[in-house]
């Protein structure tokens, strides 16, 4: 959050903002709070501009100044009075907002900002230069080089705004600061955004690799802190925490005390299928395009001069795509007796296929994956046309789609449950360990259905899907979302993983509602009869029971487990004797479970 904040309610602007920002007395600072997610403790401040009188908005103030080319000057005074006004029996560090248009410019010369923090009576070594930027920075290097008198007398670097402004890799990698500030973008919401959460951990990476110390700012929820606080990013800042003020924060932020000792594990945002979020774009393959004005002759150059591509488009006036020819059928055919002499002076379009298949180059991996399920697999060696907006842009192959489909799907599998979208092993896995990790005792529900392949047998694959999907969506009903983790092993298998206090109760309506609701999928002649018929093990006809679920349950304490992987056998012992006991939910001790763990972990 830059010094260029803006106000909320803003007057109506002065005819000179900028020689009003000027004028003695005028500009003061207030100080928002930078937090430790470790202690809670005060980290630093941010100094943030603020006006006497008329609220000007500091964001009007500073785009007037620029127009003028006096940003320098209102910068220059900013950091002056907010040195001067911080109380240095204030412990932290003190960070004054800078905008590298200005450095560049040469509006702002370290000496005056040198001079100001001097005059301040702080030690330079707790100052941060927050550096802000609205522009594309065109020289980083020029830019840490006009930095490093700063640097070379102690006072140390943020960047600013990054992953949302011109903050970008090439600065950091340039400058490298001591603080990077991920931008609210990134951090508002991502308690419920797996894509924003993805980002911030391969941010995470990058920092360990650079040595710098994340800030994640715009925290104004709960769950956002919680999950910042459980990545590990150690400095936070936002109104959820402290609003700016005239005086500095001097004590500890009670929201990440109670977070310390009263907030569980969140579950992080599911990863689910990565196969939509991939388009045609990731397979275009750039080609040249041939127009029906276009000879055979002229199709076999093309070829020639492009020997990788496996087929060339046809397109009208319009850029439209009308037709595609297939590298290896048009060879074929031109390669016949006196086909050349005959066929070689005949438009293109003998030669094309005038129904090839057409995909945005928006268009998902997902949708285009209906491709390989069409009965003409002549698509396949074809390939297909990507256009945008109706126009031809690119081709793709048959074999780049099938390669990609399976990947994408090999991977999403992993993740994501293809049947159900709900987390898979390693999501499951990833949240145990954060548990263990954070010494949190937790409950580990694994639930089974029991005599579901005799109804799976006589009602067929579909009805059997809607059976799993029933299972999920009851789970789900009675579970607390920003507490409890659902995750699907596969098959009718299920783990829960609680942190509910009334956890027991939770799993006693779970495997009710669904008994209830699994005699609505029978045939009402078997739901009245309260059996199916079917074939044992042995091939012999039998008749079964209706399918019910039943929920084996562990409870851990961290100090008995090492691994995830020992807390998935002990829960997996629960189940199997909630089926041997045929009773619906079946509870290990912490003894038991205790005296079971050092036997999986040998």
């Amino acid at each position: 959050m830059a010094m260029l904040q803006a106000v909320s309610d803003i007057a109506p602007a002065s005819a000179d903002p900028v020689g009003r920002a000027l004028a003695p007395g005028v500009l003061y600072p207030v100080f928002q709070p930078i937090f430790s997610t470790a202690t809670g403790e005060v980290f630093a401040h941010e100094a943030l501009m603020r006006l006497h009188g008329d609220p000007i908005a500091p964001l009007v103030v500073l785009d007037a100044a620029r127009r003028q080319g006096r940003l320098g000057e209102v910068e220059t005074l900013a950091a002056r009075v907010a040195a001067a006004r911080f109380d240095p029996a204030c412990d932290g560090l003190v960070f004054i907002n800078l905008s590298s248009h200005a450095i560049l410019q040469g509006q702002v010369r370290p000496q005056q900002v040198l001079d100001s923090l001097v005059d301040s009576g702080l030690d330079l070594r707790r100052f941060v230069v927050e550096l802000t930027e609205r522009d594309i920075v065109e020289d980083a290097a020029r830019l840490a080089e006009a930095l490093a008198y700063l640097r070379a007398r102690g006072v140390r670097l943020a960047l600013d705004d990054f992953g949302n402004g011109h903050s970008n890799f090439e600065l950091w990698h340039e400058l490298a600061p001591e603080f990077v500030k991920i931008d609210r973008f990134l951090i508002d919401g991502i308690a419920g955004s797996a894509g924003r959460l993805a980002i911030v951990k391969a941010l995470l990476e990058v920092a360990a690799a650079l040595g710098a110390e994340l800030i994640a700012e715009g925290i104004e929820r709960e769950g956002d802190l919680a999950l910042v606080k459980d990545l590990g990013i150690g400095l936070v800042q936002g109104y959820l925490l402290g609003r700016p003020s005239t005086e500095p924060h001097r004590a500890p932020s009670p929201v990440l005390r109670e977070l310390g000792t009263r907030v569980p594990v969140r579950p992080r945002p599911a990863r689910v299928s990565g196969v939509r979020q991939v388009s045609a774009a990731h397979l275009l393959i750039e080609a040249p395009a041939l127009t029906p004005q276009h000879t055979n002759e002229d199709v076999e150059g093309v070829f020639r001069a492009n020997p990788s591509l496996h087929a060339l488009p046809v397109v009208d006036e319009a850029g439209r795509p009308v037709g595609l020819i297939n590298r290896r059928v048009f060879s074929e055919r031109m390669a016949r007796p006196f086909a050349r002499e005959l066929g070689g002076r005949k438009p293109c379009t003998t030669s094309m296929h005038e129904s090839p298949i057409l995909c945005d180059i928006n268009q998902g991996i997902t949708d285009m994956a209906e491709i390989l399920r069409g009965e003409d697999q002549r698509y396949l060696s074809d390939g297909f046309v990507i256009t945008e907006g109706g126009r031809y842009r690119g081709l793709g192959t048959g074999e780049a789609l099938v390669r990609r489909v399976s990947e994408l799907r090999i991977e999403a599998a992993r993740y994501a449950n293809p049947l159900t979208l709900l987390p898979g092993n390693i999501p499951i896995t990833e949240h145990i360990a954060r548990l263990l990790d954070a010494g949190r005792a937790f409950v580990v529900a694994y639930s089974d259905l029991d005599h579901f392949k005799p109804f799976n047998d006589q009602y067929g694959y579909f009805r059997g899907d809607r059976m799993i999907r029933l299972v999920a969506d009851v789970h789900m009903h009675h579970l607390d979302p920003h507490l409890d983790f659902l995750g699907h092993v596969g098959g009718d298998d299920f783990v829960v993983v609680f942190q509910s206090d009334d956890w027991h109760e939770r799993c006693r309506r779970i495997v009710a509602d669904f008994n209830a609701g699994a005699v609505q999928l029978y045939d009402a002649e078997d739901a009245a009869r309260g059996t199916v018929r079917g074939e044992d093990r042995s091939g012999r006809p039998a008749t079964f029971p209706l399918c019910t679920l039943c929920i084996g349950v562990a409870q851990v304490a961290p100090a008995h487990f090492s691994d995830p992987e020992e807390i998935a056998s002990v829960a997996a012992v629960a189940k199997r004797r909630a089926k041997r006991g045929n009773v619906g939910v079946y509870v290990l001790s912490h003894e038991e479970a205790r005296r079971l763990a050092p036997a999986f972990g040998t």
